[in-house]
C-alpha cells in the first residue's frame, strides 16, 4: 500500500511505503530541499492524495532512499532520476563529535579526581605501597608539599623502661627505654612524656621529650627517615631533678 507524505518546508509530496516509515522511526529527509521532517506526522489524508499525486514529480515508481544510499534507484528511466525529488529515511544516531567531547571531558575529570586523591592520601599511599614513596617525594618536591611518615600511636609501643639514679652524680637520674614500631611500614618517631611521681603517685615534675631530645647524637637525616617496620629504638636520657624527691615515674608516647 502506498502512502503519501508532504515536506512541510517546500510542499513537495512523496510516495512512501509503511515499512519504510516504521523501519526508521518515520524520519525523512526531503530530496528536494533536504529538510528533515516526521514523515508519519506529515502523511496526507486519503481525500487529499489524488491532488497530491498530481503534484508529485514525474516518476511515481522512484523508491525512497535510506541514509546510507547516495543515489536514487532508477525506475522509469534516466530522466526520472534527474527530475524526481528523493526523500531519505534517517537512522537515529548520536552526533559523534559530541560523544567524543563528552568522553574526553569525563576522562579529564577522572584524572583530576585521581590526582587530588593521590595528593590528599599521599602519606597513606606511601605507607601501603613503599615503592611509590620516591615518586611521591619527587612530586611533592615539585608541588612544594611535605611527604610525612605515618603516625599510628596504637602501632607504636614502649617495650621496656626503667628510671635509676646516676651513681656518679647527685640529683641526676637516667631513663632507659626501648621503643618498637609494630607496624608493617616505617613510622615517624613519637614524642615521649615523662612524669616523675612522689610516694602518693602524684606528679612532681613532667617533661616532654621530642625525637631530637632522646636521640641526641643521631644524624637528623636518620631521624627523618623514621623507624623501620618492626624495628626497635633503644634510648638513654639523663635528667637533673634539681633535688626533687621522686620515687616513681609514668611514661607514654604520642604524636603531637
Amino acid at each position: 500500500m502506498n502512502l503519501t507524505t508532504r515536506c512541510p518546508n517546500c510542499g513537495t509530496a512523496f510516495r512512501v511505503q509503511p515499512v519504510q516509515l516504521s523501519a526508521r522511526g518515520g524520519k525523512v529527509r526531503c530530496g528536494k530541499c533536504t529538510h528533515v521532517f516526521d514523515g508519519v506526522a506529515a502523511l496526507i489524508a486519503e481525500g487529499e492524495q489524488g491532488a497530491a499525486q498530481a503534484e508529485t514529480e514525474p516518476s511515481p515508481q522512484l523508491a525512497l532512499f535510506a541514509a546510507s544510499r547516495k543515489s536514487p534507484v532508477a525506475g522509469a528511466g534516466e530522466a526520472a532520476n534527474e527530475d524526481a525529488p528523493v526523500a531519505d529515511f534517517l537512522d537515529e544516531e548520536p552526533p559523534r563529535g559530541r560523544s567524543w567531547s563528552l568522553a574526553f571531558g569525563v576522562g579529564l575529570l577522572l584524572i583530576a579526581l585521581a590526582a587530588q586523591a593521590t595528593h590528599y592520601f599521599r602519606t597513606e599511599i606511601a605507607a601501603m605501597v613503599p615503592e611509590s614513596r620516591p615518586y611521591l617525594a619527587a612530586a611533592c618536591a615539585t608541588l612544594k608539599c611535605d611527604l610525612e611518615l605515618p603516625r599510628r600511636p596504637k602501632l607504636m609501643a614502649i617495650e621496656s623502661s626503667d628510671l635509676q639514679a646516676d651513681g656518679r652524680r647527685d640529683n641526676v637520674i637516667v631513663l632507659n627505654a626501648v621503643l618498637r614500631n609494630q607496624a608493617q611500614f616505617a613510622q615517624e618517631y613519637p614524642a615521649l612524656e615523662l612524669t616523675l611521681t612522689d610516694e602518693r603517685d602524684e606528679a612532681v615534675a613532667r617533661r616532654v621529650l621530642m625525637p631530637m631530645d632522646y636521640l641526641a647524637g643521631h644524624p637528623a637525616e636518620q631521624i627523618s627517615r623514621g623507624m623501620d617496620a618492626g624495628a626497635d629504638a633503644p634510648l638513654r636520657v639523663y635528667f637533673d631533678t634539681g633535688g626533687l624527691r621522686a620515687v616513681g615515674y609514668r611514661m607514654y608516647l604520642f604524636f603531637p
